[in-house]
């Protein structure tokens, strides 16, 4: 640049405060520039760094300097302004391919910006030290700054370089090229808008040509004629019009390649010629090969070569792959006829034809396209109804050759009927088979119409997850990728959910729309869920989603997220969980909040049933869990029944009803037992209409009546409830109701008011008429046979012998004595104390002999039944209960040896009544002959001292008899030496005394 002497007329002033503007405005233009942003983004950088020191400038004195600095500076900051212009009105595109000659010009404008401050008399104008550093470092960082066309830039004019210079005529070349340009361009790459961009691009090239900008002209042809070949701008409709007439005018048969086709050392067709020196052309992989070997010879002249270079044959390569895409044209359109007429004929010929089909799809993206518009989708979709395997499986690769990459392809498929069940068929098939269906419809729902039908298709979801679940990991992953793509819809998810897959019905159920939180939880609560369901969904988070939801949610929700909690509590496993997250607190605060809904609260109170009875399933190796933190906590509950509706009694009562058999069963039932408001409530609540309400109150009340510990029962029970105990033990038809009513009667402690008041009730014969039915009915109810005959103990009691003799009338006696064989170790024990209480009465009911009368009457003396060996009296069943006349002395014995030692105690007791008193002599022959006295003995070794205290005192009095005492005395020594030494205080001095009794032990001894 020649050196500027002097500024034009207008003044210094007014030039720098016009290239202060003109910087301004290019510096904020550049910053939003479409092309190129980091170049010109750079530039901003240094224009905005210079504005301030010119305004500075611009206030000092500079008429008396030289001023031809300030003419270079406004002159390049239009410049810039041009640039920037050119840049935000011409095409996208034609700004692309001169990015390069972009950045040339950023370059020289800011260069020169940098020349011209170094000619600023920094000195003269008085700037400081500061500034001249600050300016000099600006200058040196402009004059070296490198503006390089963007990475992706650069790669995309590459491409059309090496197209242009290669002759590329390859039409998948050119669309993956346009398809290049639109990504980096941010354009779409939809056919209308690649045809859109592509016109603005040719209508700016002939701006170019009107402008006479030749060489940019010539090279802007080239790119043209290179980017037309793509076919991405066609319509499906004019793609095939223009295949199709292509591939008519080329005949049906192929043509044999040119001599000039093949390599001379090879004799195979060229893929790649070159030329040497010579002048001839090769193949370059074999020529490179010769040469490599070491020969400077020509092969085909065997004349040495000049040199070694190689030049590409661009024109006999282009010849080649006319040659070759005309071949495969019209082999792609004759496989089709091929295989449609061998597909009823030869399955071999099918799969030959498949096989060939699949190697030319597969080199190269045009085969495929061509594949495509000869309409072989409808043939192949056909092939998958095939019997043979081998033909379906390669059909289904052939499809997602054909798929990938390919709207036109899914497009295609999506107009053939019954196309996504054929492909859904193949998952439920062989698993190589099933991988390639999943693979083609993963391919497939890239098409949303497609998408949206997979998941519709009946089994296709089931199928799925039955793969996802697969040993094949690499089919459970194609399932896995398919799923993820079809949970797009709600309904789908729900399918899934059916199939027992849900991964995306609890990330929806936690971070979905309230709407759609409706859905999911309003499935998970009508499921029939198996347990692996429930445990897995807890596992995975359920939990926390729905305590959220019944806590937060709206009305609706929240009933039908507790629904679903019900659902799924019914786990014990879940329901622990749910116990020790805090959930207790959160669901009964509910249940007592007003606003609750009805069936909102039948909900939780089923919830908290499902807590209750998990926590009877609890293993004592294990801390136990309890449903209450404290004891006020199982009076509010209860007493909140009263005033419930009676599906929320039910389940409370049932809740209850669980935690009496729970870990914490002591605690609960002293809780219950010691407030009079609950003893209250449950008598009242015995005495109900609802059927199912009453059952569950009675089966609360049974269980609190065992133990023995029913004081404060009894003390709340009055002649009515007793009346109600015995209506229901009549009427009802709910075994389970009937048998906790007659457990109830059972379990409570025997006295004479407890017998008046059910003789009032008129229990004897509803008792044994039940008793009756059971044994002819052959049914042994285990419980309700154990109850029974528990309750029949109240009518035998040894101080009322009316009702003794009632309980005789009725005939169960008899049956009683069966059970002691028929019964379980509870009824056994039941009927050996009912035996034994009535037995205790029988020498005082035994009628004594009459005298026969003397002299010459003694022949109208009454004539007498046999004597009671026990009683010395005239005994029967019905009028003394007699256990001789009743043969149940056997049966008892029997259970002498029952491994239950209550069982044995409740038979000795009995046995026991027959040495009583005066009959001591008797009643001993008697056990004597039944071989009763022996297992009596073996009862010493016993672990219950209780027992062995009975066995002391009846070996004592039985001894007592010289007979027994030599008969047995001998074989109950060891028994009584060994207790003792190792009885306690009251066992021993007994065993000592029966010891010395037989000799074994003076009177004197320690012992006593």
């Amino acid at each position: 640049m020649e050196a500027i002497t002097s500024v034009s007329s207008m003044a210094v002033t007014e030039l720098i405060s016009q290239t202060i503007e003109l910087f301004t405005e290019v510096a904020t233009e550049a910053k939003n520039c479409f092309v190129e942003r980091e170049s010109f983004t750079e530039l901003a950088s240094y224009l905005d760094r210079l504005v301030p020191f010119l305004k500075e400038l611009n206030k000092k004195d500079t008429g008396n300097v030289d001023n031809s600095f300030v003419e270079v500076l406004n002159q390049q900051a239009k410049l810039g302004k041009q640039l920037i212009t050119e840049c935000s009105r011409k095409n996208k595109m034609y700004l692309l391919i001169n990015s390069r000659s972009i950045n040339r010009r950023a370059g020289e404008v800011t260069r020169e910006i940098s020349r011209a401050l170094s000619l600023i008399p920094l000195s003269e104008l008085g700037v400081s030290a500061s500034v001249k550093q600050g300016i000099g470092q600006l200058c040196d960082a402009m004059r070296s700054a490198e503006f390089k066309t963007a990475v992706t830039d650069e790669i995309i004019l590459k491409k059309i370089e090496s197209g242009i210079h290669e002759r590329k005529v390859d039409q998948t070349y050119a669309n993956g090229l346009l398809v290049s340009i639109a990504e980096v361009l941010g354009i779409s790459t939809d056919r209308y808008s690649l045809k859109k961009e592509l016109e603005d691009f040719k209508s700016e090239v002939e701006d170019a040509k009107l402008r006479k900008d030749q060489a940019e002209a010539i090279q802007m042809d080239q790119i043209i004629a290179l980017l037309e070949r793509a076919d991405a701008t066609y319509s499906p409709e004019e793609k095939e019009i223009k295949y199709l007439t292509k591939r008519t005018s080329l005949g049906s048969q192929p043509l044999e390649p040119l001599q000039s086709f093949y390599c001379p050392i090879t004799r195979e067709v060229m893929v790649d010629p070159v030329e040497t020196a010579s002048g001839h052309t090769f193949e370059r992989t074999t020529i490179e090969k010769w040469l490599a070997d070491g020969s400077d010879l020509c092969p085909l002249t065997m004349i040495p070569l000049d040199n070694r270079v190689l030049w590409p044959n661009k024109t006999l390569r282009q010849s080649i792959e006319e040659w070759k895409d005309r071949n495969t044209m019209i082999t792609i359109a004759s496989l089709k006829s091929e295989l449609s007429k061998q597909l009823a004929e030869n399955e071999e010929e099918v799969i030959c034809c498949l096989e060939e089909l699949q190697s030319l799809c597969e080199e190269r993206a045009a085969h495929r396209e061509w594949v495509l518009l000869e309409n072989y989708i409808p043939t192949l979709v056909e092939l998958l109804g095939s019997k043979n395997r081998e033909i379906r499986s390669r059909t289904l690769v052939l499809l997602c050759i054909l798929a990938k990459d390919s709207d036109d392809a899914k497009d295609r498929i999506s107009k053939v009927s019954g196309v996504i069940e054929s492909i859904v068929r193949s998952l439920g098939r062989r698993v190589s088979e099933g991988k390639l269906a999943a693979e083609l419809l993963l391919e497939l729902s890239r098409n949303e119409t497609l998408k949206n039908y997979i998941g519709m298709v009946q089994g296709c979801i089931l199928l799925l997850v039955t793969m996802s679940n697969s040993d094949d990991t690499q089919a459970a992953t194609r399932a896995n990728e398919l799923l993820d793509k079809l949970s797009f819809s709600d309904q789908n998810v729900i399918q899934m959910a059916k199939a027992n897959y849900f991964t995306h019905l609890l990330h929806r159920l936690s971070s979905g729309s309230e709407e759609v939180k409706m859905r999911m939880v309003t499935t998970l609560a009508e499921m029939e869920l198996t347990d692996h369901n429930k445990s897995s969904l807890f596992e995975n988070g359920a939990l926390d989603s729905l305590l959220h939801l019944v806590s937060q949610g709206n009305p609706e929700l929240k009933q039908k997220a507790a629904k679903a909690l019900n659902n799924l509590s019914s786990l014990p496993k879940n329901s622990i969980q749910m116990i020790k997250s805090g959930s207790v607190n959160l669901l009964v605060n509910l249940l007592y909040n007003h606003t609750s809904s009805h069936c909102l609260r039948d909900e939780l109170a089923a919830i908290i049933m499902h807590l209750a009875m998990s926590t009877m399933s609890q293993t004592y190796n294990e801390p136990p869990v309890s449903l209450f933190e404290s004891d006020e906590d199982v009076d509010s509950l209860f007493s909140f029944i009263d005033c419930s509706r009676p599906l929320v009694q039910e389940s409370l009562l049932c809740s209850f009803y669980a935690m009496c058999h729970s870990p914490m069963a002591v605690t609960v039932k002293t809780k219950l037992r010691q407030n009079p408001d609950n003893m209250q409530s449950l008598v009242h609540f015995c005495e109900k209409e609802n059927q199912k309400v009453r059952t569950n109150a009675i089966k609360l009340f049974c269980c609190l009546s065992e133990d023995g510990d029913d004081k404060e029962i009894i003390d709340r029970m009055g002649l009515q409830t007793i009346k109600t105990l015995i209506k229901i033990t009549k009427s009802s038809s709910d075994e389970e109701e009937i048998t906790s009513a007659m457990g109830v009667i059972s379990n409570l402690t025997q006295s004479s008011q407890l017998t008046k008041s059910l003789l009032q009730a008129d229990g004897l014969p509803v008792i044994s008429s039940r008793l009756h039915d059971i044994m002819q009915n052959r049914v042994h109810k285990k419980q309700l046979m154990e109850n029974t005959v528990g309750s029949l103990c109240h009518f035998t009691i040894p101080t009322n012998q009316i009702s003794q003799k009632r309980v005789a009338e009725t005939g169960v006696i008899p049956l009683l004595v069966q059970l002691l064989e028929l019964g379980t170790s509870l009824t056994q024990r039941k009927a050996s104390i009912s035996l034994g209480q009535l037995s205790k009465n029988s020498f005082e009911l035994s009628q004594p002999i009459p005298r026969p009368m003397g002299g010459i009457f003694r022949c109208f003396s009454p004539q007498t039944g046999p004597v009671c060996p026990v009683h010395q009296g005239i005994c029967s069943v019905e009028t003394s209960f007699c256990l001789v006349e009743a043969d149940a002395v056997s049966p008892l014995v029997k259970l002498l040896g029952d491994s239950d030692l209550n069982v044995c105690e409740a038979s000795l007791d009995a046995l026991l009544t027959l040495i009583e008193a005066e009959r001591l002599p008797y009643g001993s022959k008697v056990l004597a002959e039944v071989d009763a006295i022996h297992p009596i003995i073996k009862l010493l070794n016993c672990p219950s001292s209780s027992l062995q205290e009975k066995v002391l005192t009846s070996l004592g009095r039985i001894f007592r008899l010289l007979d027994m005492k030599q008969k047995y005395g001998n074989l109950a020594q060891t028994g009584l030496v060994d207790l003792t030494q190792r009885g306690n205080n009251i066992t021993k001095p007994l065993a000592a005394r029966i010891l010395g009794q037989l000799n074994v032990l003076h009177d004197q001894s320690s012992y006593f």
